[in-house]
């Protein structure tokens, strides 16, 4: 089975947890964040059952391009001669997302056993997520 569905809006990296000196808590930028997958991830799939099969996982981050760039460096960004290398990482692309679809999409994130996470600029900031049962050989 695949499955596949597009997050609006800027990308975001899981943050640190915090701590005020008694207990340990998630940002709210994070809790917010991870709520939007989940809401954009069960306007397409409400009603499935999470998958229980190894997973393939794919993550492409859209960003923006620049206010600021020259016409010609923009039309390299959208030809994919210029990637981002800018902020969040993608471990911490991959991280929001996959935490985010626990029990939803599928049972837990370790059922992930293959993982791509890029990175491009678009016109339109947005993160695309592809989601593939690993069959057996």
């Amino acid at each position: 089975m695949k499955i596949g569905f597009n997050v609006a809006g800027k990308v975001q990296a899981k943050q640190r947890p915090r701590f005020n000196g008694k207990f340990a808590y998630t940002p709210k930028e994070t809790i917010a964040y991870e709520n939007w997958v989940r809401t954009c991830f069960l306007n397409k799939y409400r009603g499935m059952q999470p998958l229980e099969k190894p997973l393939k996982v794919k993550i492409i981050a859209y960003y923006e391009i620049p206010k600021s760039a020259s016409k010609k460096k923009r039309q390299q960004m959208l030809n994919m001669e210029i990637f981002p290398t800018v902020k969040p990482d993608t471990d911490n692309i991959a991280k929001g997302i996959l935490d985010s679809l626990n029990k939803i999409a599928y049972l837990d994130d370790k059922q992930v056993v293959k993982l791509e996470v890029e990175k491009y600029y678009s016109t339109t900031a947005c993160v695309a997520v592809m989601i593939e049962e690993v069959e057996a050989d």
